[in-house]
């Protein structure tokens, strides 16, 4: 299951650019390459997986509808580049996308309706365990 599909990027961003950044063998661009943007929609699910699973077990059903804008926005960024242009468009919305996955992985950001959490590692109680003491009030009158 992938966040996002071939057709919310056409509708967020058209076929047109998604033509010119997949199409490597027509000139001028006139097709979109199913397997270049595959490869970039996979990417970029299994690099928010690897954010979204320390707090939430994966797959998730149903999918948040946040998570299938920040796939898209992941795998644009993908497509483009090197051609991204630094501090443009693109590279915003991949910063916007990173920094949300990684308060998800914080836990500062909850997914709505994805799931069970995932179990927690560890837990349980602290023991300590100090030398006696070498001072104490009593030892220490007349000081």
């Amino acid at each position: 299951m992938t966040y996002s599909t071939k057709q919310n990027l056409i509708d967020r961003f058209g076929a047109t650019e998604l033509q010119q950044l997949t199409d490597r063998t027509n000139i001028p661009p006139s097709t979109i390459d199913d397997i270049v943007l595959g490869e970039a929609l996979s990417d970029a699910d299994a690099l928010l997986d690897s954010y979204i699973a320390k707090r939430y077990s994966l797959p998730l059903d149903p999918v948040p509808s946040i998570l299938t804008r920040m796939s898209g926005d992941i795998a644009r960024f993908y497509l483009y580049g090197k051609r991204a242009d630094k501090d443009g468009e693109v590279e915003r919305a991949y910063k916007e996308a990173m920094a949300w996955a990684k308060d998800v992985a914080r836990g500062l950001v909850e997914l709505e309706q994805a799931g069970q959490p995932a179990e927690q590692t560890g837990g349980g109680t602290i023991r300590t365990e100090a030398p006696a003491k070498t001072f104490s009030r009593d030892s220490l009158k007349g000081m």
